[in-house]
């Protein structure tokens, strides 16, 4: 059977590759121990913390499938189901209690000691699949717009005719591609009309609602004044000793004007504010968002992980195109990852019926996670370390927590 020929260049690379066979720190000071080994003292693990991490172990993008030969790239599964993972990370007894140590101490009420003292049990690979399509779409729709008309030119369909909402050029305002909002409002050319304030028919002035309530429509009179309330109309305040004395609020005389209209019978219309107008025009609402679909193929493991922890995780992308509309992705030697692109496809985000697809991006990669099995005196727990950027992850138990209304932090003393 003809195999395909490889450049000097991928040979190369290749090569490169295959020489590292496993990822761990070259510092550690029980290189040879057994990863269930006995605890070690803080002052170990804190020294085997400062040791350089190695190089990257692989490409941070990677565009095409193919583009990697199979037995170099982390291990996925083959057509006959998962294959053996290659190129695993491995961490020992100081990495794993380091980063523990390192989880807990940013939780004030969890103990140092389990995390110190505890067996090792078991470090079990599991590495996760997940799979993402973005759709970046825009949206336009034209919203109307009415505001008091206060003079000028008009920009109506005198100048010309209106243009469809999507004859619009947005270049300037056009956003990066997959950002995840964005809006703007942009007035529309030649769409302004001007006509007459409805509510006060042009005059700039309604019916006063205080001293004209019951006029009729288009009715109203002038120098209408209401009762005093502080001398209740007499024009004179009473004291206990029998005196009187003339009211200060209405200067004797037990009326006062109309509060709101001063007695002129109209007050200014607030619709157009005063000037009698309105101008309405077409505005068009743009938005600019990213719909993202996502999904995480995990083995039993690894179930119990939320999936956002894998969508932030740093990891290998096995594939990344970018089109109109995406496709999916293809492997060679490998059924599971052509399904389970086709089904991150299948679940494309509905897009509304206002809006347009600007292009699509579709990415497949491959997270790795190490589950860690820590047990002392009959008792255990699991906890997760996820992805290149080895963020550590604990669900539910830990056999030091200390919650009962106050911080033992002094747990943290005990060597």
């Amino acid at each position: 059977m003809e195999e395909p020929l490889l450049s000097a260049e991928k040979k190369r690379e290749s090569e490169k590759w295959g020489s590292y066979q496993y990822l761990q720190r070259t510092g550690s000071s029980i290189r040879n121990a057994s990863i269930a080994g006995a605890g070690v003292t803080v002052e170990e693990i804190r020294s085997a913390s400062s040791v350089p991490d190695p190089p990257a172990l692989y490409p941070p993008v990677i565009s095409t499938p193919v583009s990697i030969p199979i037995d170099q790239a982390v291990g996925y599964p083959s057509a006959y189901g998962p294959g053996p993972e290659l190129q695993r990370q491995i961490f020992d007894e100081v990495e794993i209690r380091e980063l523990l140590i390192d989880h807990v101490g940013h939780r004030c009420c969890w103990g140092s000691r389990p995390a110190r003292r505890w067996k090792i049990h078991a470090v079990e690979d599991c590495n996760v699949y997940v799979g993402t399509l973005d759709t970046f779409i825009e949206e336009r729709e034209i919203v109307k717009q009415t505001v008091p008309f206060t003079g000028g030119n008009i920009n109506g369909k005198k100048l010309g005719a209106e243009p469809g909402i999507w004859e619009l050029d947005l270049k300037s305002e056009f956003p990066s591609l997959f950002i995840p909002y964005k809006e703007t409002q942009i007035p529309i050319p030649n769409s302004e009309t001007v006509e007459k304030c409805h509510g006060c028919t042009g005059r700039g002035e309604v019916i006063c609602p205080m001293c004209n309530v019951n006029a009729e429509p288009g009715f109203y009179k002038e120098n209408q004044t209401m009762t005093c309330s502080a001398c209740y109309g007499r024009g004179l305040i009473a004291h206990r000793d029998g005196s009187d004395t003339i009211c200060i609020s209405c200067n004797g005389k037990g009326k006062l004007p109309c509060p709101t209209c001063q007695s002129h019978g109209l007050i200014k219309c607030q619709t157009c504010n005063g000037s009698g107008s309105l101008s309405t025009s077409s505005i068009a609402t743009v938005r600019w968002k990213t719909l993202s679909t996502r999904k995480v193929s995990a083995r039993s493991g690894a179930a119990s992980v939320p999936d956002e922890v894998f969508h932030r995780a740093q990891g290998v992308q096995l594939s990344n195109t970018q089109a109109y509309q995406c496709t999916p992705a293809y492997f060679a030697d490998s059924y599971f990852l052509n399904k389970f692109s086709s089904d991150v496809i299948s679940m494309r985000s509905p897009v509304p019926p206002t809006a347009n697809v600007v292009c699509e991006r579709h990415t497949v990669s491959v997270v790795p996670v190490t589950r860690v099995t820590m047990s002392d005196r009959g008792k255990a727990f699991n906890f997760y370390i996820i992805g290149f950027g080895k963020e550590v992850y604990l669900k539910d138990y830990y056999p030091a927590r200390f919650c009962w209304g106050f911080c033992p932090c002094l747990e943290w003393l005990k060597v």
